[in-house]
This record gives C-alpha cells, structure tokens and sequence, in this order.
C-alpha cells in the first residue's frame, strides 16, 4: 500500500490494453514460480495446489469460440487477491489438460481479456498498469457512474476480440470463500450489449456468460497460527489477557475469542466518534435471548454507517444503496479531490495554489481512511463462523481485524501474517445463454431493465450454489 498521500497527485489516466502475445507468454512460463515466491515467510500464503471441477465446460467453450460459433463471458468470484492467478493457471494449466485427456481440439495459448480496477495500480505502481495492458486487461473506476473509456472497450472486445473476456461481477474482493457479495449488474448488461452488437453486425454468434466459483481452503488447518495472530490482535488492541477454561473445544475458546476482541473494537471506536466527530452513539440494549453475536453485528453495521456518513458528509455526498455502493462513489469522490484533472500541469502552480491543492488531497485521504475501514467488513455476518467453524472462516474473520489495526497504527498496510499454505477449488458453472433470454426483451427499455435485473440474480444464485 502506499504511504499517506500529503500533496496532490497527476490524473489517473485511462490505461488502454495493448494485448501482447509475447507478455502472455512470459507470464505463463513464469506462472509456477511465482505462485512458489509467494510461499515465502515474508509474503502472502501461497497457492500450491490448484485444482477444477467441470473444466472440460471451459474447454468446449473455448473450442465453439475459436470455431466463431459464440461469445462468452467468464464471471469469476472474487474473494481473494490471488483470484487472477488461480484463473490465469486455469486457462493455462487445467483447460488445455483436459482438453487433451477428451480429445478437444483448441488453438493455444488460452487466455482472456479482463477487467481491473484501476486503483491496484496506486499500491502495487505504475509496472502493474504496463503488466496488465499487455495482458489485456481494462481498467476500470468502480465509483463512476459511467467509465466510459472502460465500457466502452470492454464492450467492443466481448463483441469482436479473440479472445474472451474476464470480469469479477462482485467489482472487488470481500475476503470471504463463503459469502459472494451483492453483484453489480455491469455484466449481465454487457451481455445484453453484446447480443443487441452482433446483431447489428448481422451475426450469428450466440452469446454466453460463464459463472465460475473460486474458493481457497488451507492444506493442514494452522490452528496454532490463529491462536498466534489472535493473541497478536489483543496484544496491539490493548485488550487485557482472558482467563480460558481449558474445558472448552478449541473452536468454542477461538470463537469466544473473536467475540470478546470484536466487542472490544467496536466499543473503543464507538468511543472514538463519540469524542472526536461528536456522534451520537447510544449504547444498545438488546432484547433477551438476543444472542451476542447478533448484537454485535447490529453494532457493527452502526458503526459502519457512521463511518461513511463521516465521509459523505465531507464530500457532500448523500448515501445511497448497500455499504458496497457507497464505498464506491465515496473512493471515486476522494479520487477526485487527490488526482486533480482539473490541473494541467501540477509544478507550474504558484506556492499558494499548489499548497491549498496538497491540503485537499491530504485531507481527502484522511477522510477516506473512514470508508476503508468500513469497506473491509461489507461481507462479515453474524454467523459467518457458527454455521462452519471452519479453520478457514476464523482465518479469514481474523485477517480482516487485522487489516483495520494495520490501517489505523500504519502509515501504510503491511502484507497479511501467513498462516499456512492454501489450495484453491475453481468450479465451472453451466453457461447462461443471454441470447435466449434476450429474444424476451428486445426492442423495449422496461423489459431490458428487468432483463438485467434477471440475469444478474440468477447469476448470484449460480455462484452461491458453487461455493456450497
């Protein structure tokens, strides 16, 4: 991540991809190691076992596109940042075996256009824009109400590229192999277009969108690293030691753990709006046999909103939509205020001027920490780890109270503890025909709207069934 930003910065320009086989190629060959360098002790777990159910569907898919007879569109989930090279070893790895093992005729190397938000590019650096382009990746601002640059390229390749594009329809990673976040209608309309595109073009290709399920598991559970990182989040939280009956499960004594260093979280930044930005916070009381866990969501998602109302209120900005929604428009507002299109030329202002625009941006910043903080729970519910006292759902639930201790006493965010190596799942979906479902509602706003509604609550519906 990088540093605090103190001055305002140059505009974030459209990156337009420049697919380059070659960079492809690369890539590919170095795919294995990098996926070892990422085991090493100072980075994120690495991934060293991959495997795919129903790849051979991925397979024939690709061989009808390469023969012109369709169009498809891969909808992936999104949990991790490790996703797009679970998908690239996909494409790269898996498909082309089973191809072979069933006889599949496909052209290679397999691969696919794809979507980026285009913030990566402010914590990893400029090389990963470069890197992407020649993947053929499109950038995209999430909080815009219209990127137009993004659609319209993402577009024109799902109608006329060779290759097949790749979106994450959640728009970003929730940190959850379990719960797939309210999706953003963005690629149901994109299949749409593409439809109403060929046929403007008087051609026949029919029109798929593919939904694909990502979920990560560890190879050995890394209980005693979970105890670890716990005792590490109440140590930094300040959060005095607890007596633990030695007569519980270890799960049971894990949970009451999480429970009791949520509660205290929460109460001491319920105390922190109250004193500094004057919130009227009252305690709850909940009502009997309410189980703690729900109270504390309640909290949670209180305190959430008063995160962002914060944030909003400094950009004048009214909420609108789920916690996922506002996030967006509040990163593209603070965007805005820090990555000044409306400067031409940043050294040629007078001190004075270039001084006010430091002081925007630094601000900016600042009050974007708030949304940050609330963006990293949009996916905690209160059951999470009851319904499946998984090693898996209590890493994950630790690593994001980890992400906002980091986020408040660093001025930058480290890279996530290890707690052991991962294994990832990829299951491949049936493929959703758009073209059908476009025969119901062409020619009429209305019906293309609830079209879209449709297609994306279908598709929700999908990725939760393959992540069962």
């Amino acid at each position: 991540m990088p540093k605090s930003i103190h001055s305002t910065q140059p505009p974030l320009k459209f990156i337009p991809q420049r697919h380059n086989p070659l960079i492809v190629k690369i890539t590919s060959w170095f795919l294995p190691f990098f996926l070892q360098v990422r085991t090493r002790p100072w980075l994120p777990a690495g991934i060293v076992n991959i495997e795919a159910k129903n790849a051979e569907v991925l397979a024939k898919l690709y061989q009808e596109f390469q023969a012109g007879k369709i169009r498809f569109l891969i909808a992936f989930r999104h949990p991790e940042v490790e996703d797009p090279l679970t998908m690239l070893y996909c494409l790269t790895r898996i498909v082309p075996k089973v191809a072979r093992q069933q006889g599949i005729a496909l052209k290679y190397p397999l691969h696919s256009h794809f979507m980026y938000e285009r913030g990566m590019t402010l914590w990893a650096g400029n090389w990963l824009g470069w890197l992407f382009s020649g993947l053929g990746g499109v950038p995209v601002r999430r909080g815009r109400r219209v990127d137009r640059n993004s659609i319209q390229m993402a577009r024109d390749l799902f109608a006329n590229a060779k290759l097949p594009i790749a979106i994450a329809p959640e728009g970003g990673t929730n940190g959850h192999s379990g719960i797939v976040s309210p999706l953003e209608p963005g690629v149901a309309q994109l299949g749409f277009w593409c439809v109403e595109d060929l046929q403007k073009a008087n051609r026949e290709e029919t029109v798929f969108i593919i939904p694909i399920a990502i979920k990560y598991s560890y190879v050995n559970p890394p209980w005693e690293k979970i105890d670890w990182l716990l005792s590490k989040l109440e140590t930094d939280s300040g959060l005095p030691v607890a007596e633990i009956s030695t007569e519980q499960k270890k799960e049971e004594i894990l949970y009451q753990r999480v429970l009791r260093l949520a509660e205290y979280l929460i109460s001491e930044m319920e105390d922190f709006y109250r004193r500094f930005y004057h919130r009227d916070l009252p305690p709850i009381i909940p009502e009997e046999k309410v189980p703690a866990n729900e109270v504390l969501i309640t909290r949670l998602h209180r305190l959430m909103d008063t995160a962002l109302q914060i944030t909003e209120q400094y950009f004048n900005i009214q909420p609108q939509g789920n916690f996922i929604d506002r996030c967006r428009r509040l990163e593209e507002a603070g965007w805005n205020y820090i990555y000044r299109d409306d400067i031409e030329d940043i050294q040629s202002l007078p001190p004075f001027k270039r001084g006010l625009a430091d002081w925007v941006a630094e601000e900016a910043d600042l009050r974007m920490q708030h949304m940050r903080i609330a963006e990293s729970f949009v996916a905690v519910t209160a059951n999470y780890i009851q319904e499946n006292p998984t090693a898996e759902r209590f890493a994950e639930t630790a690593l994001l109270m980890f992400d906002m201790l980091s986020r408040i006493k660093d001025s930058t965010l480290p890279g996530r503890p290890r707690l052991g190596l991962k294994q990832a799942m990829i299951t491949v979906g049936e493929p959703i025909s758009v073209s059908e479902r476009w025969e119901s509602c062409q020619g009429n706003k209305q019906e293309l709207r609830k079209g879209v509604s449709d297609l994306t609550k279908d598709l929700q519906v999908m990725l939760e069934e393959l992540i069962k």
